[in-house]
């Protein structure tokens, strides 16, 4: 999920003016040398004139002050209005006021410079805070279910309405293990922004890894059955395969973080697949020793190619195609996005992969995860 690359350019509505493939600038030194030796200039011609025509140089002199001082009051207007209004809109973004911007953000010299990087902070701030606000209320919604259902069991069970029977217990557990998840999920964003976690790279037999994620996947499912207040996917109708060519496939990676992003990619691929349809998880060596290619793959609606770069943001939840998908709940949309931070902790790629039918997510990890600091 970038927000960088918003760099807007000059001129026009947003053009970028180039000379030569280079943008052309002028800085306000030259600006200010310009008018000094434009100051010069007229006082020296002035000056001559004088000379030619035998004035007095007392009415030379005042009035190349007063053509000096009006020279520099008009470029000294110039280069301070836009200071006012930068100070203004700093003044308004530090008090949680991101919709305001710059004017004269294209201008050619350093104060259209400080105008464009002062827009592109207040989208970035802006953007920022929208996903907060998102977050909190996505994260309210999603508490509110399990403990609303699971407060409902305990009043019973207190109340005396129901007995605590294994059945109503069970009830109880799926809600707990609910909000654990969603804690999980909130640690896992916590981690993406704080960007220290310490990869445990081993090898791995590919076949028997995966096989084990589908088999949690699928037990999972099994267990949630029918509730809908699952955070995770809860069809049992949807058949998971797995390709591994060849069997004996090794690879270098964080077991852990690997299982994050199998797990999230197959319980998406899940959520948007039709009744009875197929999610395959394919495996091959990569392009380089000890390294990866993934592939999950769905029978759904797919992902148009105008909407892939949005996938893996944040709170991207529950839609295909645009459109939100019937029968799935959108979870907290930060699968995705977790699924993105742990292949980029790796060092690896991941992208919406050209497809006939469905969607079909594709990851490159590296032989060697590169250090990081």
């Amino acid at each position: 999920m970038s927000r960088r690359g918003r760099r807007t350019g000059r001129g026009g509505a947003g053009g970028t003016e180039r000379a030569g493939g280079r943008r052309i600038t002028i800085s306000i030194m030259t600006k200010l040398g310009a008018l000094v030796v434009g100051a010069v200039l007229l006082t020296t011609g002035l000056a001559l004139v004088a000379i030619r025509t035998s004035t007095e140089f007392r009415y030379i002199t005042i009035f190349a002050m007063i053509a000096t001082l009006l020279i520099t009051q008009f470029v000294a207007q110039s280069l301070t209005a836009p200071l006012d209004e930068m100070n203004t809109v700093a003044g308004s973004i530090s008090r949680g006021d991101f919709s305001r911007r710059v004017r004269g953000a294209d201008r050619r010299d350093e104060l259209g410079d400080l105008a464009s990087t002062i827009n592109r902070m207040a989208d970035d701030l802006e953007a920022v805070e929208r996903h907060r606000k998102e977050l909190v209320a996505n994260v309210s919604h999603e508490l509110r279910t399990p403990i609303a259902a699971l407060r409902a069991v305990l009043e019973n069970v207190v109340d005396g309405v129901s007995e605590a029977d294994p059945e109503t217990m069970r009830t109880a557990l799926k809600q707990t293990e609910r909000l654990g998840r969603l804690v999980e999920t909130l640690l896992d964003l916590s981690r993406l922004d704080n960007g220290v976690v310490s990869l445990k790279v081993r090898r791995l037999e590919v076949w028997p890894y995966l096989s084990g994620v589908l088999r949690e996947a699928n037990l999972a499912a099994s267990q949630r059955g029918l509730s809908s207040s699952s955070g995770l996917h809860n069809r049992t109708d949807v058949h998971l395969h797995l390709d591994v060519s060849p069997p004996e496939l090794t690879a270098h990676a964080d077991a852990e973080r690997l299982h994050q992003v199998v797990a999230n990619l197959i319980d998406n691929a899940v959520k948007h697949s039709p009744p009875h349809g197929r999610v395959t998880v394919h495996a091959r060596r990569g392009p380089w020793p000890d390294s990866l290619e993934l592939e999950v793959e769905d029978e759904g609606p797919g992902i148009p190619e105008a909407l892939r770069h949005t996938v893996f943001e944040r709170f991207n939840r529950g839609s295909a195609g645009g459109q939100p998908v019937p029968g799935s709940d959108g979870g907290t949309g930060l699968g995705l996005a977790i699924a993105r931070w742990a292949v980029d902790l790796h060092g690896g790629t991941i992208g919406v992969a050209e497809s006939s039918r469905g969607c079909r997510i594709q990851i490159t990890l590296p032989g060697s995860v590169p250090a990081r600091d």
